[in-house]
């Protein structure tokens, strides 16, 4: 751009040299046109060098006018680039003292060839109005450089934004087939575990296991099905709804065939929760079932849920052998202090505003897990 630039000045001052002359003016030389030419040379560092340009074009300028007997120029057409490139590029400091300066200089030469207020104050105006050109032109860049910084720091945003999302997503996606697949494979293991007994001394309890194991089967399909289709590139993904609290019946169902005596309430001021705390509430309870199936080796179970205004409470407890061991479910199969069941319940609780406590049972025997999801949105926000 500088080269071009230079090459254009080049050219508007050659003009003097090159188009015809009166008779009574100097005849145009090459010597004039050479210092001529040195004096635009320089703009081809105007941007590295800006001070320095600016005071050898001036310095060539001044030579040129007291030695040289050449064709004028209508404008100082290097000197005003360069001036206006110290306006552009330098401090504040540098920009007063070469503004001081450059005034003097052209009172002093202005005084010492003609001496006449017109040609001064032309001349002063054309400075200024190349310096507030050069002011204009930086406050210009300054400001696209604050708009391509704030669109990029956006960018940059949207991009932590939108991977913070797909982290969030897959961890959603990772808890609930975690819960189904280890709900699922739970109950078929206990049902198949269960069926060889059945069969030699109570065969229709035998035939009542193998239905829960393909029933067991079949509904963890159906959500895994669902699932996956988020996944699905080629195709919408189903819209099943996710189970709810309306679902527990049948999800208690499945246990008792293992064995397991269930007793199940609903308490409080029982009322249609929202969809995402609906199925939270559903995927907890499955979670501690699975639980006590694989390692509680419990005889009685209590499902409870209590609602108020503000909350909904889901309580688990059974009368097996206490709290798990550490390292239970660490395979992905169940839950212990290692696991990730308790974990994905602490989560699921988390994402609703709410806590969950474990420990013994309220005899002191088995395990309790006690789950609090806040219902409303205020309470939440607040």
């Amino acid at each position: 751009m500088d080269l071009g630039l230079t090459l254009l000045v080049q050219l508007a001052v050659s003009m003097p040299f090159v188009l015809p002359r009166e008779p009574t003016l100097p005849p145009a030389t090459w010597g004039s046109y050479a210092v001529t030419t040195l004096s635009v040379l320089p703009l081809v560092w105007r941007r590295r060098r800006p001070v320095a340009v600016l005071a050898v074009i001036m310095l060539v300028g001044a030579f040129y006018r007291l030695a040289m007997d050449g064709p004028g120029q209508p404008l100082p057409y290097a000197g005003l680039i360069a001036f206006y490139t110290v306006a552009l590029v330098c401090t504040a400091r540098v920009r007063m003292a070469v503004g001081v300066l450059s005034v003097l200089t052209v009172s002093a030469a202005t005084g010492l060839e003609t001496g006449a207020a017109r040609e001064l104050s032309f001349t002063l105006f054309c400075a200024g109005a190349a310096y507030a050109l050069g002011r204009l032109q930086y406050t210009r860049q300054a400001y696209t450089a604050a708009v391509e910084d704030r669109a990029a720091q956006l960018e940059r945003a949207n991009r932590i934004e939108a991977e913070q999302a797909v982290a969030r997503e897959r961890a959603r996606i990772a808890r609930e087939m975690h819960d189904i697949l280890s709900h699922a494979v739970s109950i078929m293991i206990v049902q198949a575990e269960a069926g060889p007994v059945a069969v030699r001394r109570a065969p229709e309890r035998a035939e009542a296991a193998f239905e829960a194991i393909s029933e067991t089967g079949r509904e963890a399909m159906v959500q895994l099905r669902a699932m996956l289709g988020l996944l699905r590139e080629d195709g919408p993904a189903p819209r099943e709804p996710q189970p709810g609290v309306a679902a527990l019946p049948r999800l208690l169902d499945r246990v008792r065939r293992g064995g397991q005596q269930i007793v199940y309430e609903e308490t409080g001021a029982v009322r249609a929760l929202a969809p995402a705390v609906d199925t939270a509430v559903y995927r907890i309870v499955q979670e501690a079932l699975t639980n006590v199936v694989k390692h509680a080796a419990a005889g009685r179970v209590s499902v409870r849920l209590h609602h108020t205004a503000r909350d909904v409470t889901v309580t688990v407890a059974d009368d097996g052998r206490g709290r798990p061991r550490a390292g239970l479910g660490s395979d992905g199969g169940g839950d212990g202090v290692g696991g990730h069941g308790l974990t994905g319940i602490r989560e699921r609780a988390a994402a609703h505003g709410g806590t969950v406590t474990t420990g013994p049972g309220p005899d002191g025997r088995g395990f309790c897990l006690s789950a609090v999801l806040v219902t409303s949105r205020q309470e939440v926000g607040s």
